[in-house]
């Protein structure tokens, strides 16, 4: 598939999707949702792909939303279905078996926060804004917007934030869990990629295992999520990663882990 409104490129076992629409601070579409599906697809194929990375092109947005012109296409049915559509897509970059990061480098509003709250964390710029502004349409979130950001920072401010609209920096939304790491614009980019490829150096079985195992932890009980925690330490104890991990580390080498991140 080529792709008119993202770029996708791999480096050291790193995918890099870029949101490429800077002209309309990288807004989604249902062309570019079509575009994302097909990396994330690619990206749950591939064993050279080792984590996957999101950013905007420019130095202004990450990605600012939906494309608010398409709105006037919608009636009823059609902006449901939109919904649904991009619910699926970034499920299914919630539910990628590896490492995805959002590198937030401008504005993630709307649907562009939705998009990062989707990832397994977020790096973000000094200059990165974050926000559900939808009510200030009529409308609220409708790509999951509503449901990921009261898990990750609670009932009240998530309330407080969809229902204002309001606006906060990269500094606020680290504050209130939901960003992990802040830097410099000139940093953010490097940063993230160091992470990606220290991440990409890690076992790819255990990467899938604590991802499933504390997202699946999140919506049950403790007792339950400590079962799955201890089925998935055993069945990592027949694996070729642990017994490179285990032999590396009483030789006093680097580990070379070739574990398959999509079986």
């Amino acid at each position: 598939m080529s792709y008119e409104n993202i770029l996708f490129e791999i480096h050291d076992g790193v995918g890099v999707l870029t949101f490429n629409r800077p002209k309309v601070l990288n807004a989604l579409n249902p062309q570019t949702l079509d575009e994302v599906a097909d990396v994330i697809s690619r990206a749950a194929r591939e064993d050279a792909i080792r984590v996957l990375v999101l950013t905007g092109a420019g130095d202004k947005a990450f990605v600012a939303g939906a494309d608010i012109n398409e709105f006037l296409k919608f009636n009823t049915l059609s902006a449901r279905y939109f919904a649904e559509k991009g619910q699926g897509i970034f499920f299914e970059i919630e539910q990628l078996p590896k490492p995805v990061i959002a590198c937030v480098n401008g504005f993630a509003l709307g649907g562009g926060c939705e998009l990062a709250m989707a990832c397994d964390f977020i790096y973000a710029s000094e200059k990165a804004r974050f926000g559900q502004p939808e009510i200030n349409l009529g409308i609220i979130p409708g790509f999951g917007g509503t449901q990921r950001i009261l898990r990750l920072i609670g009932r009240a401010r998530a309330k407080e934030l969809c229902m204002s609209g309001e606006m906060i920096d990269a500094r606020q939304a680290k504050e209130i869990g939901l960003v992990a790491k802040v830097f410099p614009a000139d940093q953010l980019f490097d940063e993230t990629m160091k992470a990606a490829r220290m991440l990409a150096s890690k076992s790819p079985a255990g990467l899938r295992s604590i991802k499933k195992v504390i997202d699946c932890g999140s919506d049950i009980d403790l007792r339950s999520g400590c079962a799955l925690e201890a089925e998935a330490f055993g069945v990592l104890f027949g694996t070729e990663d642990m017994r490179e991990g285990v032999s590396a580390f009483l030789e006093k080498r680097k580990p070379q882990f070739k574990g398959s991140l999509t079986k």
